[in-house]
C-alpha cells in the first residue's frame, strides 16, 4: 500500500454584508485612539480627536480599550440610541463585572482579587500589556490612564454613569451627524458587495476580495472562519480591523466598490481616491518608495537608517504604505521588509482618469 498524506482543503465560508451601527461606530471611538500611531485614517479621526480635551481623550480610551467588553455588543443593534438606552437599563454591578473579567483574562488568568488589590497591582498586571504594546511600536504610554481606571472600577454605579454619559455625549456631539452623512456612502458599497458570488470562497480569498488586500498571516481566525460579516466604515482609511462575536468573524473595512465596479456617488469615488492619493502626499512615504525604486527589497531598519526616521515615524508610514497597497511586506525571521508594488501604481492612476471622465 502506498503511503499518502492527505491535506484538508481550507474551509469555505459564509459572507455576508452589513451596516452594524454600533459596531461601526464603537470602531470609529476606537479608531481616535489609534491617530498617533495611524496615518491615512478618514479625516473625521484627526478632527474629532483635536475637538476632545485631553480629559476626554483619555477617557475615551479607558471606556473603548480597556472596558471595551463594556461597550463592546455581543450582539446586532439596529441604530446607535437602542444601545445608549441598553446601557442606560444595564446593572452596574453586571458591567463591571463584565469589564473585570475581560482584564483578568488579559492578566493571563490571574485572580480577579489579585488583580484589584491595589493601583499598582492593576496597573503592573493590566498596563504593562498595554504599555509593551506602545512600545514595541517606538510609542510612550501613560500608564497612569490605568489609575483612573481603577478609580471608576471601584463604584460600579460611576462607572455605568460615566460610560453612558460619554457614549451619549459622543453620539450627540461627534457621531450621530457623521453617521447619517456617510450613510448612503456605506449603504451603496454594501449594495455592491451584495452582487457578488462567493460561493465556494474561503475567509482569506473572500477577505482579499472585498478589502483588497492579502490578509495572510494577519488574523488566524481568518483561517479557519465559516462566516464572515463585512462592515464598511468611513473612518478605516485603507486599514482593516476584525474581531469575533459569536463564532462569527466581524471585519471593518474602508468602504469602497469592488474592483471594476462603477459607482453611484460621487462620495464613495472621492473616498476611495483620497485613501490611495494621501498616501502619496506626505515627502517621507515619497522618499521611501524612491528608495525602493532602487532597491528590490528593502526591511524596516534599512529605511530607518538611510533616511535618519524614528521607528514609530517609519512604522507608521511604511504601515499606510502597505495597507494602501503601494508596498509589499514580508517577513524575513524576525525583520519586516518591503518591495514596491507597481500594479497598485496603475491602478490609481486609471482610477483617478475614470473619475475625472466620469464627471
Amino acid at each position: 500500500m502506498i503511503d499518502q498524506d492527505f491535506v484538508l482543503a481550507p474551509p469555505t465560508v459564509t459572507v455576508g454584508f452589513a451596516l452594524e451601527p454600533v459596531h461601526n461606530l464603537i470602531n470609529s471611538l476606537s479608531l481616535l485612539n489609534q491617530a498617533r500611531e495611524l496615518s491615512g485614517l478618514g479625516p473625521w479621526v484627526e478632527r474629532t480627536r483635536s475637538a476632545l480635551t485631553p480629559e476626554l481623550q483619555r477617557l475615551n480610551y479607558i471606556i473603548v480599550n480597556i472596558f471595551w467588553k463594556v461597550v463592546e455588543p455581543d450582539q446586532s443593534w439596529v441604530d446607535f440610541p437602542s444601545f445608549l438606552e441598553q446601557l442606560a437599563s444595564a446593572d452596574p454591578d453586571v458591567m463591571r463585572d463584565q469589564a473585570v473579567e475581560a482584564l483578568v483574562h488579559k492578566a493571563g488568568g490571574k485572580a480577579a482579587d489579585e488583580v484589584l488589590a491595589s493601583k499598582t497591582s492593576f496597573r503592573e498586571l493590566i498596563g504593562a500589556d498595554y504599555a509593551k504594546h506602545h512600545s514595541e511600536k517606538g510609542y510612550d504610554f501613560d500608564v497612569t490612564l490605568f489609575d483612573d481606571a481603577y478609580d471608576m472600577l471601584s463604584d460600579a454605579a460611576v462607572m455605568k454613569q460615566t460610560i453612558t454619559d460619554y457614549a451619549r455625549f459622543m453620539w450627540d456631539h461627534h457621531l450621530r451627524d457623521e453617521w447619517q452623512r456617510n450613510l448612503p456612502m456605506l449603504q451603496e458599497s454594501i449594495d455592491a458587495f451584495r452582487q457578488i458570488e462567493f460561493t465556494g470562497m474561503t475567509a482569506l480569498q473572500a477577505a482579499r476580495s472585498v478589502t483588497g488586500r492579502d490578509l495572510t498571516g494577519i488574523w488566524p481566525e481568518l483561517d479557519s472562519a465559516r462566516s464572515v460579516i463585512f462592515m464598511p466604515s468611513a473612518h478605516n482609511g485603507p486599514y482593516v480591523s476584525a474581531y469575533t462575536i459569536n463564532e462569527t468573524l466581524h471585519v471593518i473595512f474602508g468602504a469602497r466598490m469592488p474592483e471594476g465596479a462603477r459607482t453611484k456617488s460621487n462620495a464613495l469615488s472621492r473616498s476611495e481616491l483620497l485613501v490611495r492619493l494621501s498616501a502619496l502626499a506626505d515627502d517621507t512615504r515619497l522618499q521611501i518608495l524612491e528608495l525602493l525604486t532602487r532597491h528590490d527589497e528593502l526591511c524596516a531598519q534599512d529605511i530607518i537608517t538611510l533616511l535618519n526616521l524614528s521607528q514609530s515615524s517609519a512604522s507608521r508610514h511604511l504601515r499606510q504604505l502597505t495597507a494602501t497597497g503601494y508596498l509589499v511586506e514580508r517577513r524575513r525571521e524576525v525583520a519586516k521588509c518591503y518591495s514596491l508594488n507597481a500594479s497598485r501604481f496603475e491602478d490609481t492612476l486609471n482610477a483617478l482618469k475614470l473619475f475625472v471622465r466620469a464627471r
